[in-house]
């Protein structure tokens, strides 16, 4: 089995996926899925299992073209919701901070604070749009780069995934 997190991440994407069937993990692969189709298709590209300077990993990390970040988290059920106190901690690292959870989710669960956006494995719609708290400019440069640095380390193992390039 791959023990590489970020390899892990592009191998359980690009599989198929039934999301009417789904156990946990593949629901969140499901609407990681169409959270990307619904940002790429605004023009920002995503990077799945991102992980922070903090060591936390974001479930789906986006870039808009005026280098502005979003993070999204990915809930699956009202346990998993429950069960995770981590998230105010990604909002020092983006601009824009959603909630996403299948249509199923008891949507009145998630803090009026965060933006709200219900996903399926082919599309996702924001429900209730996040509030803006703008990165400083150092903190907007430092994640600029290392999302550049992951996209092409990730690109890199697609094209060579022995490591001999």
């Amino acid at each position: 089995m791959i023990d590489d997190p970020d390899r892990s991440a592009l191998v359980a994407l690009s599989a198929p996926i039934d999301a009417a069937a789904a156990a946990p993990e593949e629901l969140a692969r499901a609407l990681a899925r169409g959270i990307g189709r619904m940002l790429g298709e605004a023009g920002q590209t995503c990077l799945y299992e991102f992980t922070l300077r903090t060591g936390r990993r974001a479930d789906v990390f986006a870039m808009a073209p005026d280098c502005s970040f979003t993070i999204v988290e990915i809930k699956t059920s009202v346990a998993d919701f429950r069960a995770d106190g981590k998230w105010p901690e990604y909002l020092d690292f983006c601009d824009l901070f959603y909630f996403a959870v299948p249509e199923s989710f008891p949507q009145q669960l998630i803090p009026q604070s965060c933006g709200l956006i219900v996903a399926d494995a082919y599309g996702a719609a924001i429900l209730r749009p996040a509030e803006e708290a703008r990165l400083n400019g150092a903190r907007r440069k430092s994640l600029t780069l290392r999302y550049a640095e992951t996209a092409g380390r990730r690109l890199m193992r697609l094209l060579d995934p022995a490591g001999l390039l």
